[in-house]
């Protein structure tokens, strides 16, 4: 029985009319693909970011595929990630057939537990793929320098972190090959998409042929120079990007003011733990808002309770190795990374997005408290 109250959703885009005008404007230009607005966009964000080269892809996802396959990795290699991330964090090497090799979160950070990657490393390791989960940029320095150390590859899966910082530099202009994403519950959005940036001039040009059907820089357009994909980015959804990178900073301004609300309206609730805050070297930009839940509350039960307040939630996030599929193929099971485990029980996104009003927020805050002091 719902409460009779409008409802809020979990996220929501943050589109004015710019977008219309760009998508417009490349409607009556005809060049719906492979056109100059997808460059335009590749060279903002590069910008943004303070990286040499962009390459924009159908997704996230397709991104970090690419980066899987510019380094050649494949059966028989092993790839060390954290299995507190979104699925395409370990599907995107599953892909090429390398084996996954999960290891603990931080528990303060949820980030990979750094000092945990060396001991898991073995003379089948190929590559590190990192993520910046929720936000939260990495300890890169010291993940670099183990590779480094081992001849290792390293991918930053920066899917949900556009904007943040690392040591005073936006994560993606450290050196390191990183993937952003932009589905529509993203700091910015291009409807799907996404985009690898890269410091490297011959690994950009090799993503931007393997994501155009393995076409080379120059050549006829029915010439293959290798295997390929369609994961191109069209201009329609390129234009989009362009007027939300137009208005970044003050897309990620406003979220972390509603970040911030919530931290003011939930600080001192017992039983609700929040998300690291920024330090000196991090600082969070904000794609969800998740909290943890203290051992011995329900979590369904608060679940249902929000919903039947009409109030949007989600799980955030299953452990990829204790998804069906991960199990299956490679018999993973509860124990492997504790840490983690008990996180993914525990957590639940709240309603976040740009344009939150902060009426809203206070009633979620408030059906929070209620569903988590019936517990108490």
């Amino acid at each position: 029985m719902s409460s009779g109250r409008a409802p809020i959703p979990l996220s929501l885009p943050f589109l004015d009319e710019r977008e219309h005008e760009l998508v417009n404007e490349v409607l009556d230009s005809g060049r719906l693909s492979l056109g100059p607005t997808g460059r335009r966009f590749e060279q903002m964000l590069a910008e943004q970011v303070g990286a040499r080269h962009a390459a924009a892809v159908s997704s996230g996802t397709a991104g970090l595929h690419l980066l899987v396959r510019s380094y050649e990795i494949g059966a028989g290699d092993e790839v060390i990630t954290t299995p507190f991330s979104f699925a395409s964090s370990t599907n995107c090497f599953l892909y090429e057939g390398a084996t996954p090799v999960f290891v603990d979160i931080d528990p303060v950070t949820w980030d990979i537990d750094t000092a945990a990657i060396e001991a898991a490393i073995t003379p089948r390791t190929k590559a590190i793929v990192t993520v910046d989960i929720f936000g939260y940029p990495c300890e890169l320095d010291p993940i670099k320098d183990l590779a480094a150390k081992h001849g290792l590859a390293v991918i930053d899966d920066a899917c949900e972190a556009l904007g943040a910082e690392y040591k005073g530099k936006r994560v993606g202009g450290h050196g390191v090959p990183a993937v952003f994403a932009f589905y529509p519950n993203k700091q910015m959005t291009t409807g799907e998409g996404g985009i690898v940036v890269t410091d490297s001039e011959e690994q950009w040009r090799l993503v931007k042929s393997l994501s155009n059907q393995g076409r080379g820089d120059d050549g006829p357009w029915l010439e293959h120079v290798r295997l390929g994909y369609n994961y191109r980015l069209d201009d329609l959804s390129a234009a989009l990007g362009v007027a939300q990178l137009e208005k970044l900073d003050r897309i990620l301004e406003l979220r972390s003011q509603v970040a911030e609300r919530y931290r003011s309206l939930l600080a001192g609730l017992d039983g609700v733990e929040l998300a690291a805050a920024d330090d000196a070297e991090h600082h969070r930009s904000w794609f969800v808002f998740v909290v943890r839940l203290a051992p011995g509350i329900d979590r369904e039960r608060v679940i249902d309770q929000l919903t039947k307040e009409q109030i949007a939630t989600s799980r955030y996030l299953p452990c990829i190795h204790l998804q069906p599929y991960m199990r299956e193929r490679f018999g993973f099971a509860e124990g492997l990374c504790p840490r983690a485990e008990a996180l993914s029980s525990s957590t639940v996104a709240l309603p976040f997005y740009t344009a939150l009003e902060a009426e809203d927020q206070e009633r979620v805050a408030a059906a929070l408290k209620a569903a988590v002091e019936a517990q108490g």
